[in-house]
């Protein structure tokens, strides 16, 4: 993936320019890319462009501008695009410092943790930044080869909950029962989730680019996951599992994903969020364990925040440490 590799230009640039160009989205981007759903998620929202000395368009940025109260707070929902024959991290670096200053320049207060599927390979100069990744399947595979990629008592798993009868549907209809289920995951977890509401409008956002894939046995739900996609990539953004799911019901579900992407063309599929190094015995240890078995690769870079404005990025840190002990910077950012 281009935008998350280390892909160095045969020439370094003395600076970026930054500035507003036209959103002009195409399947080959993410779909997080899209206005559509960039409108979607944000009040303001637009892409910022890099260009050379020579006037090159060297990268695209995304980005959203979300108004709460007095404040407004900018969030990222994919990492720096890089165009062309790539960008070395000193381009991205000097990129990203000038986006800072634009950003400040049009009143924007706090640029806050981006989402968990945005992993920055460097952050600008100034930033809190903290060590995040991603585990990811090259899709540019046959079937059989990221078949045999899987762990064998994985498979062993899949085997088994196709032949007791788990089956695998997909379709909108399923959007309320999902929705139910995640957000029902998320506070077993003690973690937060968005509203009903938002959680349609991010769906509607997507628009064909969504989709929700339901894992049943005898009838009863057992795992929901929603992907949002494009032929750039799949993300598996959101997953939900009754507490006691039938065996192997979920890992089939993520199979039959993978066969799906894989068939129409997907070039990768992201299982979205990692975090470097869990504490042994964690469930965020387990969590990458289990997406590591699936034959994924370890993305590893940043997730970054930044204070435009020193008053209100205070009142933003405390807010965020009431609600849940801080954001995913202050909990990572001391593996740095």
């Amino acid at each position: 993936m281009a935008a998350i590799s280390t892909i160095y230009s045969k020439t370094q640039s003395k600076t970026l320019r930054v500035a507003p160009i036209g959103i002009n989205w195409h399947s080959g981007l993410p779909i997080f890319a899209s206005e559509s759903f960039l409108q979607a998620v944000g009040d303001e929202y637009g892409w910022l462009g890099g260009f050379d000395e020579i006037g090159e368009l060297r990268c695209i940025l995304p980005y959203t501008i979300i108004k709460k109260l007095n404040f407004r707070l900018v969030r990222f929902r994919v990492e720096t695009i890089a165009l062309g024959d790539g960008l070395s991290l000193s381009d991205e670096k000097l990129f990203l410092n000038d986006a800072v200053t634009y950003f400040r320049s049009i009143g924007a207060d706090v640029i806050i943790p981006a989402t968990t599927n945005t992993i920055f390979r460097i952050f600008p100069d100034g930033a809190a930044a903290a060590p995040y990744g991603s585990y990811i399947i090259d899709l540019c595979q046959p079937e059989d080869v990221l078949w045999g990629n899987i762990d064998r008592i994985l498979r062993q798993n899949i085997k088994s909950a196709m032949k007791s009868g788990v089956r695998i549907q997909s379709g909108i209809e399923h959007l309320d029962d999902a929705y139910r289920l995640v957000s029902e995951t998320f506070r077993r977890s003690k973690m937060p989730f968005m509203g009903h509401e938002s959680f349609k409008r991010f769906i509607a956002g997507l628009g064909d680019n969504a989709l929700i894939m339901a894992a049943d046995y005898q009838g009863k739900p057992q795992s929901y996951v929603v992907f949002a996609y494009s032929n750039y990539c799949a993300y598996a953004i959101y997953a939900g599992n009754v507490a006691n799911q039938h065996q192997g019901a979920n890992k089939l579900l993520y199979w039959e994903a993978i066969r799906f992407f894989n068939e129409i063309g997907v070039k990768h599929y992201d299982f979205v969020g990692a975090r470097i190094n869990p504490e042994k015995g964690s469930k965020q240890e387990a969590l990458n364990s289990f997406k590591k078995r699936f034959g994924a690769r370890l993305i590893q870079g940043y997730m970054w925040k930044y204070s435009l404005n020193p008053f209100k990025y205070l009142l933003y840190s405390a807010a965020a440490h009431v609600r849940s002990g801080g954001d995913i910077v202050d909990a990572e950012r001391h593996k740095l």
